[in-house]
């Protein structure tokens, strides 16, 4: 993910909630050891759980 500088609160509290999110699938995906499924340029892609890249902070 990359950073971005937003000066909107709302849109600094949707990008933290959805970072949040990212963070929960990322350990439940860990926790059961099961693939993340992403789409990249078009065709669906599979990741194994030992491989998913942690989150990168917004500020």
């Amino acid at each position: 993910m990359e950073k971005t500088k937003t000066k909107n609160p709302k849109t600094k509290d949707l990008l933290r909630g959805l970072e949040l999110a990212y963070e929960k699938m990322v350990e439940f995906k860990k926790y059961k050891k099961t693939p993340l499924v992403v789409s990249r340029d078009g065709e669906v892609v599979e990741i194994p759980w030992d491989e998913i890249e942690p989150t990168t902070t917004y500020e």
